[in-house]
């Protein structure tokens, strides 16, 4: 390749990003007509989205999560079905399940009918009031992108993406998400009570005759490509260095003081994956071509939170997991700032 054309490449690079750049922008813009003071939380969605990940977003009933999951839908341009989970909701009410069928000459046989996890955008309403079973339904769909019934593999749409909305577990008539599926979340999103000035808008602005209504941005072929690109993006060695030791010094026995009398058990590989990925999202969300440790210091929490667990005795002394992850990523905003 000549420098003419490596020249050539690059611009071409930076055309692309900087028309994701914009997109962006006119997403977060659009979003920001109906959902209210929750720009960290709406930002954290998205990026969990333009990784390829899904989001559990963990909060109080009525604080707009399922508002939220809609407004992207159809900002987004995605197909969307939603999920109501109770406590006597089935497997293949999720999946789908097979009927049997009888032509005009009496012969019999079986069809497969689709549930609604045949989307692009699946919103899972209060996804800890369904028994565990239920739950485990999602899994194989989460991390390989198809299912499998009575042996017959059934792809999901392009893109695929699980949006789901939790209570805390303190609530009547939840149960706590397996470890697993919990892991199959890219982030884990806490949505908080809105600020005073959030609140008084959302009083004024919902309470008239007429709500604002949003448009789509893009589409799912625009938001396949925009992944691509995230995915594409330089990270240099100084954040990968930065996610190692992150990650790693969560994971008790790893020479952490922290990690030994405070957890448990750690986080796997898949979080310096999600890392990764997000680090890259959160650059070109705020107009970087590529992430600096300030966006994995910024997604510690998120990342982390849900695949770690504090032992009984940090529990008994009112340690949060928030806590600990403050004190892990302590040396990473001293090594940004140097």
């Amino acid at each position: 390749m000549t420098p003419a054309d490596t020249a050539i490449d690059e611009e071409t690079v930076v055309a692309v990003a900087e028309k994701a750049l914009q997109d962006i922008a006119n997403i977060k813009a659009e979003t920001a007509k109906v959902i209210f003071g929750q720009e960290t939380v709406v930002e954290q969605t998205l990026l969990a989205i333009l990784s390829g990940g899904h989001a559990l977003l963990v909060g109080v009933p009525g604080l707009a999560k399922t508002k939220l999951v809609a407004t992207l839908a159809t900002v987004l341009g995605l197909d969307t079905s939603r999920i109501q989970f109770t406590p006597d909701l089935m497997p293949s009410d999720i999946l789908g399940s097979e009927v049997m069928d009888q032509d005009d000459k009496g012969k019999r046989s079986f069809r497969f009918v689709k549930g609604p996890i045949f989307t692009e955008l699946l919103m899972a309403d209060e996804i800890n009031r369904a028994s565990p079973r239920t739950q485990s339904a999602l899994l194989q769909a989460m991390q390989e992108y198809h299912v499998t019934i009575t042996g017959q593999r059934y792809d999901l749409p392009q893109p695929f993406h699980v949006l789901a909305t939790q209570n805390p577990l303190e609530q009547e008539g939840t149960y706590p998400l397996p470890e697993a599926q919990l892991d199959r979340f890219l982030l884990e999103i806490d949505v908080e009570y809105p600020d005073f000035a959030a609140e008084r808008q959302i009083l004024l602005e919902t309470t008239g005759m007429s709500e604002a209504r949003v448009g789509g941005i893009i589409d799912a072929a625009r938001l396949l490509e925009i992944q691509t690109l995230v995915r594409r993006m330089p990270v240099p060695e100084s954040v990968v260095d930065a996610i190692l030791t992150l990650v790693r010094s969560a994971r008790p026995g790893n020479g952490s003081e922290i990690a030994d009398s405070r957890i448990a058990w750690g986080p796997g590989p898949r979080a310096g994956q999600a890392l990764m990925l997000t680090a890259r999202a959160r650059a070109l969300y705020h107009g970087r071509f590529a992430p600096s440790i300030d966006d994995v210091v910024a997604l510690a929490g998120p990342v982390l939170q849900h695949r770690m667990a504090l032992t009984f005795a940090a529990r008994a002394d009112g340690v949060t997991m928030k806590d600990v992850i403050a004190r892990l990523v302590e040396p990473l905003k001293h090594s940004s700032k140097g």
